[in-house]
């Protein structure tokens, strides 16, 4: 089995998008693409609209991730929560596919029998561990985000100490979004040192526009290109050989 790389949009937000592009039709794009998107909706209590959780919703399951709405103070743990999952449940469902290939398009991991499920899993947790991760992190940082934004800091410098334990390569890059003068605005290049990440909330402004659908194509462009620079070494998991399970 060739290890490849995991690649998540992890997006954090507040509220509803009011311009440009449909995020859910965004995210199932990003899905296409090879891409998990995982989305956190950072709100104060009785703050979020139905229409803002339905959005959240629909964006992760769109894009073959996890969402989660989390009160800020809450937010540290989890943001490594969702992530976790994410990983997880991504490499579970190229091991079920890959039983389908061999046992059948109705098999999934829990019909196989107890023993040979639990080698599986073990492989899966191996692979959560070992993989590379690739995170493209998109902040909100329109106007009622504003008070949220160490609690976000907090929890990304949280997110890379707990990443740290891991075996394979982390890397992430940060954008917030709307920019000064574009959709989106860099803040961190890709790199694996999640120390840069103390000092990049001191370069952040806040704005009244949530333009979350052009944020995720800018960031499905970004990392298209990225996969294309770097070749097709890593894009993803590939099994070299059957499975004697």
């Amino acid at each position: 089995m060739h290890k490849g790389t995991l690649r998540q949009i992890l997006l954090l937000t507040d509220g509803c998008s009011n311009t440009g592009e449909d995020p859910v039709a965004m995210a199932a794009l990003a899905k296409e693409q090879g891409m998990t998107v995982n989305v956190i909706g950072v709100v104060e209590r009785n703050e979020l609209s139905e229409r803002g959780v339905t959005e959240i919703e629909g964006i992760a399951e769109a894009g073959g991730g996890i969402s989660q709405v989390v009160y800020a103070k809450q937010l540290s743990q989890t943001v490594q929560m969702v992530t976790r999952k994410a990983m997880t449940q991504t490499i579970q469902g190229v091991v079920t596919k890959e039983l389908q290939q061999i046992l059948g398009e109705e098999k999934e991991i829990e019909d196989v029998e107890p023993d040979k499920r639990g080698e599986l899993m073990e492989v899966v947790d191996d692979l959560g561990e070992t993989m590379d991760l690739e995170v493209f992190i998109l902040v909100d940082t329109s106007a009622s985000m504003k008070n949220k934004l160490p609690m976000v800091q907090e929890a990304l410098i949280d997110l890379s100490v707990s990443l740290q334990s891991r075996t394979g390569n982390n890397e992430f890059t940060l954008y917030s979004f709307p920019g000064k003068r574009k959709d989106v605005e860099k803040l961190i290049n890709w790199t694996p040192h999640f120390d840069s990440l103390s000092n990049a909330f001191k370069k952040l402004s806040t704005s009244g526009v949530t333009p979350t659908g052009p944020a995720l194509q800018e960031a499905i462009r970004l990392m298209l290109k990225r996969m294309k620079k770097r070749g097709s070494d890593d894009e993803g998991i590939e099994f070299e050989e059957e499975s004697s399970m």
